[in-house]
């Protein structure tokens, strides 16, 4: 991005090679080539464009000219689901690093630079191998399937709520703290065109939001209180979405911790357990979204999202 002053602020602006001659060396032995595959903010990002970038990953993975690793710049308001799809869908062969930044070129403190050169020290490194899809982001090292956007503004802006990092970027040199798992379960999802809702419930919930998306989607993430509890009044359109057979995923809105069954009045996490509703582990409510597409896509049926 640069600041556009007809504009009237951010827009996308730099290709690759533009991006690289603004910062020059980036202190790598490894050869760069540069593909320019779009050039959008991460919003404009639907399921299709980061099903097709997917695509383009996997077929520079798979090549018979497989790079040392592979670095893809993105916007930050969607990196968290571009890095989950490739982590989750992709072999964990070839390192695939995702970056961004969250000041502009035109911003004093442009914190692309260093991003840009941390994330290409991580896919060129012996130790990355097998890891698969990363985020590397202000010097951490965070496995795709864990990340999330935790600040608006900040320059630290990602995290990994639910699990440590698998290490960190110090003075230009990866440091893993966490051994790699080439073998970790891969998804064979063929698209993201499963319809899945989030629904966050409300106090005093009657259900009536959960009830509207029944007929339009295939399946449903419910953000629930605390350790997945919801108001009574939302269960019966709760039991209407299992009735159908659709998945219905509990989350919390809380960003540390998991949902668990330990209350058992109406409407407490251990009820909605029992009836059939899923949990969804180790995930914000964005990537328990993005789990069960992958899941109904293909064509997973159990009873509850891996860990």
């Amino acid at each position: 991005m640069q600041r556009n002053a007809t504009a009237g602020g951010n827009i996308p602006a730099l290709g690759g090679r533009e991006l690289l001659a603004m910062i020059g060396d980036l202190g790598t032995p490894h050869e760069l080539r540069v593909e320019d595959w779009d050039r959008l903010p991460g919003v404009h990002r639907g399921p299709a464009e980061v099903w097709a970038m997917r695509e383009r990953a996997m077929a520079i993975v798979t090549a018979s000219n497989v790079p040392a690793g592979l670095v893809i710049t993105h916007g930050t308001d969607t990196l968290e689901e571009t890095a989950y799809v490739l982590a989750r869908t992709l072999p964990r062969g070839v390192p695939i690093v995702v970056t961004g930044s969250m000041r502009t070129s035109s911003d004093p403190g442009w914190d692309g630079p260093e991003n840009l050169r941390d994330a290409v020290a991580v896919a060129g490194h012996a130790d990355a191998r097998g890891r698969g899809a990363m985020v590397v982001f202000a010097g951490r090292i965070l496995d795709g399937s864990d990340v999330t956007k935790l600040d608006t503004f900040g320059v630290d802006a990602f995290g990994a709520p639910h699990a440590p990092a698998l290490g960190a970027v110090e003075a230009g040199t990866p440091r893993f703290s966490r051994p790699a798992d080439p073998d970790r379960l891969r998804l064979s999802a063929r698209d993201l065109t499963a319809r899945v809702a989030i629904v966050q419930l409300i106090l005093g919930d009657d259900g009536s939001q959960v009830d509207s998306a029944l007929p339009r989607f295939d399946g449903l993430i419910i953000e629930a209180f605390g350790r997945g509890n919801v108001p009574p009044g939302a269960v019966p359109a709760i039991r209407r979405w299992l009735d159908t057979g659709k998945p219905v995923v509990l989350a919390s809105r809380c960003p540390f911790g998991v949902v668990g069954g330990e209350y058992a009045f109406e409407g407490g996490g251990g009820q909605l357990l029992r009836l059939g509703v899923i949990p969804a582990g180790p995930r914000p409510v964005s990537l328990a979204r993005l789990e069960l597409v992958l899941c109904l896509s293909a064509g997973v049926r159990y009873g509850g999202l891996p860990a």
